[in-house]
């Protein structure tokens, strides 16, 4: 990659990045936008999909769709999974396990290379459990 390859250091690039630093759960564009209007960070609806959006095609952030809307959320750079909660969001980052072995075995019974894959785990978490009862 040479310098040219790189993304610009924007303002808007840098505050986006520090308002999904100081959140845990996958966010829409829509909720980034509204968390940096309500912090006074003025940035445009469109300038925030088009960083989120630059941001994940380079791996700056994860990507999940979620109801239907891309959400994002910076994660570890390490490969994982995600346990996601339907109703509030919180999202734990799953490292390593059964997954891997599991792709790479069916990868190899159809005669795959070069595999890649996603894994998301939703359900409900312990805390919306216990709001819904």
């Amino acid at each position: 990659m040479t310098s040219t390859d790189l993304p610009r250091r924007t303002r808007q690039r840098e505050v986006i990045e520090t308002y999904l630093g100081s959140v845990d759960e996958f966010q829409s564009a829509q909720q980034v936008y509204d968390g940096l209007r309500t912090a006074g960070t003025p940035v445009s609806l469109p300038t925030v999909y088009r960083t989120l959006a630059s941001m994940a095609e380079g791996g700056d952030l994860d990507i999940l769709s979620i109801d239907g809307m891309a959400s994002y959320r910076q994660c570890s750079p390490h490969h994982h999974h995600h346990l996601t909660c339907r109703s509030c969001g919180r999202t734990i980052e799953l490292m390593e396990g059964p997954v891997e072995e599991w792709a790479a075995r069916v990868a190899k019974q159809y005669g795959f290379t070069q595999i890649s894959h996603i894994s998301e785990v939703r359900g409900t978490c312990p805390k919306c459990q216990a709001e819904e009862s």
